[in-house]
């Protein structure tokens, strides 16, 4: 599966852009960078995922340090070669549509920690 260059996936955020607003629920995926399905990146696969579904937006948030049930600490420090580091997607939208994507989620999760919670969306718009 190729993913799409970032000129391509401008023109598709752009056309299907839509509003959000009011009580929403959040969606926090944690996972480790290393993680991969089908010999890509999970957190890449996930963020396609999210974009096929038409979910309002997401953020892919890398971490420099942290640990998980193993309990064994990842760092982006030069002696352990960064490896594992955490990496956290959220995205916010419908509870209904929420509640769809999360069987689709959990059929690409090998590990990590899937989370939500309330959110009440203030603004959602395009930029200024």
């Amino acid at each position: 599966m190729g993913f799409p260059r970032p000129s391509t996936m401008r023109q598709a955020e752009d056309s299907a852009m839509r509003g959000i607003e009011g009580e929403q629920v959040l969606v926090r995926i944690y996972l480790g960078e290393s993680k991969t399905v089908h010999r890509h990146p999970l957190h890449r696969r996930l963020l396609e995922l999210l974009r096929q579904e038409g979910l309002a937006g997401a953020t892919v948030l890398k971490g420099c340090v942290g640990y998980g049930h193993d309990r064994v600490v990842h760092t982006a420090n030069i002696e352990s070669l960064a490896a594992g580091l955490p990496v956290v997607i959220e995205t916010v939208d419908a509870p209904e549509h929420v509640e769809q994507l999360l069987r689709k989620i959990d059929a690409l999760m090998t590990g990590g920690l899937v989370m939500t919670e309330r959110a009440h969306v203030v603004r959602y718009g395009p930029g200024s």
